[in-house]
């Protein structure tokens, strides 16, 4: 590890992150930025994404995992994966496509290694789950369980994988099939369980509302869309598997109409609000459309220092308009007229 990776004068990263100084006279560290993220109390409400940083050890090098509100790990699975061949990864306009194919070394050895590791640290854990089947997701829930009381805070469920039992259809795709999934997964656990979903449904709110039905504490939103790229030159896919999830800021205002319309919907169910957040302002957005928090993703391969600059930008912002808690600014929509 580079000895002074973590020497880098925050001033500047913040100028780029869209947070910059408070006016004179602000006093940035009066601002509350705590959250309740449906019964999980976060210090601040930026977590990472999960997919983007497996579970921290890339990002634990420019900064301090406890100084985030939380690290969503990458999606675990109840059998290791090795995940699919390359190519797994495309740029494309204002973001990229990637088809990794769930690549983790399964629950067993992710309970071994990796959980004792973040909790070292200091960090707040959400284990993101997936499987293949409704048991697949039980059976993490269950061992993800047995860990020591206090070391997982939450479970975010993965929904955007496809059902073995039912044709391969992607389960967040499917109202009975998600609620089926979060059923099994909240009788499993005792901590909150966030259902992560994907914009490519005629509906996202009737699905938000059968999850939340089935037992989920609350929602991320949102998953990545489905997409693709081609070579112009050779005529292949820029991925292997050819369909790839897009992320990034190509997503955002997609994101955030999805955050809209689940609170105008549902107001008491606590949103994850994740798509193409950059800049300070991008949270802003997202906490106003009506995200509790907000969970940071592709721009960590821009900036790895990302997340813990939204969190002082954010603080810094507040306190130039002079408002005291981040939560004053959730749902807060100005229509027209």
């Amino acid at each position: 590890m580079n000895p002074d990776v973590r020497r880098i004068d925050p001033t500047e990263r913040l100028a780029s992150s869209g947070g910059g100084p408070g006016r004179d006279g602000d006093d940035a560290t009066a601002v509350d930025l705590r959250v309740d993220l449906g019964g999980l109390a976060l210090a601040n409400p930026i977590a990472t994404a999960s997919g983007c940083a497996a579970s921290g050890r890339e990002l634990d090098r420019f900064a301090d995992l406890d100084q985030l509100g939380a690290v969503v790990v990458k999606s675990i699975t109840r059998e290791p994966r090795e995940g699919l061949p390359t190519p797994r990864m495309a740029e494309t306009p204002s973001g990229m496509l990637n088809a990794i194919g769930l690549q983790n070394p399964g629950v067993e050895a992710w309970l071994e290694h990796d959980l004792p590791w973040l909790l070292e640290r200091g960090a707040t854990v959400v284990a993101s789950v997936a499987g293949r089947s409704v048991d697949d997701f039980a059976h993490v829930a269950r061992r993800l369980a047995a860990a020591p009381a206090g070391s997982i805070a939450a479970v975010e469920v993965n929904l955007s994988c496809p059902n073995v039992e039912d044709r391969g259809l992607v389960f967040a795709c499917s109202a009975p099939d998600s609620a089926a999934v979060v059923r099994a997964v909240a009788s499993a656990t005792d901590v909150p369980v966030f259902a992560k979903l994907t914009s490519d449904v005629t509906s996202i709110v009737e699905i938000a509302d059968a999850v939340v039905g089935a037992g989920a504490d609350g929602l991320t939103l949102i998953n990545t869309l489905l997409g693709m790229a081609i070579d112009p030159e050779t005529g292949r896919p820029g991925l292997w598997n050819t369909y790839g999830g897009l992320s990034g800021p190509a997503i955002r205002p997609v994101a955030l109409r999805n955050v809209h319309q689940v609170h105008q919907a549902l107001p008491h169910v606590p949103i994850l609000g994740c798509g193409g957040i950059q800049q300070v302002t991008d949270v802003v957005q997202f906490l106003r459309a009506g995200a509790t928090a907000v969970s940071v993703g592709t721009a960590s391969f821009v900036d790895p220092f990302v997340a813990w600059d939204l969190g002082d930008g954010l603080r810094r912002w507040l306190a130039a308009r002079g408002i005291p808690r981040v939560t004053d600014l959730i749902g807060k929509v100005e229509p027209w007229g």
